[in-house]
This record gives C-alpha cells, structure tokens and sequence, in this order.
C-alpha cells in the first residue's frame, strides 16, 4: 500500500487563498481602460462635445435618448447653455450635429461607468475571497475612491461651462479631471508591480519613492498641468510653428492683468511654457532611463525612452498642423502612456532601493 502523507509525518499545506498575481493582471486591465477613456476624453474635448449633456444621471444616464421627443428635449437643454448661444448656434447647428457631439460625451462617460464596475466588482469578488494579500485593502479602496472622485470632478468640470457667459469648461477644472486620471493610472501600475514582486517573493515589501523618482515624476506633473491648460484653453491654436512662435523665440505677452493671472490664463504663455518645459521633462527622464539601465532594467529604460521620444514628435507634429484632431488625441494618449511607464521605472528604482 501506499503511504500518506499524514503516516509519513508529513503534515499538508493547506493553499493560500491570496492570488497577487491575478490581482496584477486585473489592475493592468483597468489601466488599459483608463487609457482608453483618456482617449475618448480627448476627442470629446476637441469636438466640443463636453456640454452636449448638461444633466448628471449616474444610473439613469447610461441610456441615450430613445426616440425624437427625448432627443429634441436634451437638444433643447442644450440650447439653453452659453456654448450654444454664442458659439454653436450661430454657426447654424441642426439635430443631427448635435446627436454627434452628444455621442462622444456620453461615449465617454459610459466608459468611465465601465471603469467603476471593471474595479469594484472584482475587488469585492476578490475582497470575499480572501485573495487580498495584507497591506493592499485600504490602497485599493483608495483607488476606487479616486475613480469616484474621477466622475465627481469631471461633473464639476462640465457644469462649470453650464453657468455664467463662459462657452468653455474651467481648464482648472480640466486639469484636475485629467490629472486625477493620470494619477490612478500612475497608482494602479505601482500596486500591480508591488503585487508581481509579491507573486514571486511572498517576503517583498512594497518599493519606496526615491528621491529621483519622485523629482521626475514632479518635473512630469508641471508638464502635465500645463498641457492640460494648454487643452482647456485652446492654446495649441496660439501657434502653428516650431521651434519659433510668431516668428520669435518667445512670443508677445500680455503682463496689463498680473503674472499670476498671465501664468495661468494666457494660451501664448502656457503654450510656450508647455513646448519648452517639454525637454526639461525629457532630461530627468533620461537621468530616470540610465539609472533603470544601470540597476539592470532595460526594458523600463527603453520604454521610457520610446514613450518621451513618440510624445515629442506628436507634440510637435500637433502644432505644426493646427491641431489636427488625431494627432492631439494620440498626443494625449501617448502622455498618459508615459505616465504609467514613469510610473514603472520610479517602481522599480524604489524596489531596488528598499
């Protein structure tokens, strides 16, 4: 007969409910998707599709309208907004045109409804199961509470384009909308790489911010702020030339309302701070690469150096053609990959670093 392991004296391991690694791999798939609504985000700001819906219905507002009373009511909502009434109308806007802007925004907003269940539902799948390793609840309900605060914010964004004489949302509240996108993505790649850490060494803590890791991602993050300024305020249309805007190095501005309004409101100066600050970005990316390179990473330097250089040439080729509609949208979404790629390489310093 053949012995068990219990006559054998050898007692069985029960298995571990915690699965890190597919906790890594659910994570990867969200931020996938935030990738794609950063991109339906952009072409629904370039489309000024933004104010097309100008009701805030969580549950009720996933279904579009269902036949000509429902459309010609929320065309009409519409018609009461500034956009409209200044902007739109007056370049002769029929049911049809609106019908496209009000597909991407609520294109854009079903997406970002996709992301809240594509999160919670397995949390709480993996929550009961007891698949979560100890340390790693509470900074995956602040992750889902930044999704939260994502739709929250992008409200505000809208209805502060709803109110008063203004035919654009806030590019303040522009910004916090897509940084606070960008940051999530940012958290989701670090825990998925703390939790592939943890899959192959059940005794890893989680990696550090480093001091060079936190100085470019800060360097990244003014760069980031103004481009999402230069968004809002359609300072990409201030110039369609480069290296040189207007014929100059640095064009003419206007000082009569303050610096501190100038450095925030003026499209010229924030476009030319957003081009110039570019390569200051670039510069602690490649000190970031070459670190990675060094501690034996060439996969993050690499990617890091494939992300900045793509994200350079379409800023350039934006510009240079008026913003052409794909162009900024890959702009935008080649930024957002840079950010998780960042993300990585600070990840993987602060990893060797611990």
């Amino acid at each position: 007969m053949v012995a068990t392991a219990a006559e054998n004296g050898l007692a069985q391991v029960p298995a571990s409910p915690l699965r890190p690694a597919a906790l890594a791999s659910w994570l990867f798939g969200v931020a996938i998707l935030i990738l794609l609504i950063v991109a339906v985000g952009g072409i629904t700001r370039l489309t000024e599709s933004g104010l097309s819906i100008t009701e805030w219905k969580p549950v009720t507002g996933a279904i579009p309208p269902i036949g000509e009373a429902q459309w010609q009511a929320e065309f009409a909502a519409y018609q009461a907004t500034p956009e409209y009434r200044f902007e739109a109308g007056p370049a002769g806007m029929t049911l049809s045109d609106f019908k496209f802007i009000f597909f991407w925004e609520w294109f854009h907003r079903l997406i970002g409804r996709v992301i809240g269940m594509a999160f919670a539902l397995p949390l709480a799948w993996f929550w009961i199961r007891g698949a979560i390793p100890a340390g790693y609840k509470p900074r995956l309900v602040a992750l889902l509470a930044l999704g939260g605060l994502q739709g929250a914010f992008g409200w505000f964004m809208v209805r502060s384009g709803l109110s008063g004489e203004m035919t654009d949302v806030s590019h303040f509240w522009l910004s916090i909308h897509l940084l606070t996108a960008l940051f999530t993505l940012g958290g989701l790649i670090w825990t998925a790489r703390d939790l592939l850490v943890l899959a192959g060494n059940p005794q890893a803590r989680p990696a550090r911010l480093t001091a060079l890791g936190t100085a470019t991602l800060a360097i990244l993050f003014i760069q980031l702020l103004f481009g999402a300024w230069v968004a809002g305020l359609n300072a990409g249309l201030a110039s369609d030339s480069w290296p040189l805007m207007q014929g100059r190095l640095f064009p003419e501005i206007g000082w009569t309302r303050g610096a501190l309004w100038t450095l925030t409101h003026d499209p010229f100066l924030i476009h030319w701070i957003h081009r110039w600050w570019a390569w200051v970005a670039v510069a602690a990316l490649i000190v970031m690469a070459r670190a990675l390179k060094k501690a034996g990473d060439r996969r993050a330097s690499v990617y890091i150096h494939i992300a900045f250089g793509t994200q350079i040439i379409l800023g350039i080729a934006t510009v240079m053609t008026g913003v052409a509609l794909w162009l900024a949208v890959a702009h935008q979404v080649v930024g957002a990959a840079l950010v998780a790629a960042t993300a990585w390489g600070a990840h993987r310093l602060g990893q060797g670093a611990r």
